[in-house]
């Protein structure tokens, strides 16, 4: 790629990053539960019922890891939060590789230049 080409990619990036709306790193999982109700369906010994699917959530973020269940209406909106976050990571990976690229032409360029 020239150096035009990689700052016109470099400017689409920041535009499509500007439009993300909400987002929040991790993952949805369905875990099924027991309680602590004795004699309750999910502790039967021969075939036990647990409860459940309840979606989870799990992310960890600044070293901590977190895990919140969520409610079956919030479902969806969670997963658009996570589609954006993904949106997000690959994008400012794609920039940063871009940039790298970028700042190695310039050098290569002044270089080519000094030594004329």
């Amino acid at each position: 790629m020239t150096i035009d080409q990689i700052e016109k990619r470099i400017g689409k990036i920041k535009t499509e990053l500007a439009e993300i709306q909400d987002m929040r790193p991790g993952s949805l999982s369905r875990q099924y539960n027991v309680c602590g109700v004795k004699g309750c369906r999910c502790k039967d010994t021969v075939a036990p019922n647990k409860h459940g699917p309840y979606t989870q959530l799990s992310y960890v973020h600044q070293g901590k890891s977190t895990t919140r269940f969520i409610r079956p209406h919030q479902v969806r909106a969670v997963r658009s939060q996570l589609a954006a976050y993904k949106r997000f990571r690959k994008l400012t990976q794609e920039w940063v590789h871009l940039a790298i690229e970028h700042a190695q032409l310039k050098l290569e360029l002044t270089r080519n230049d000094a030594s004329k």
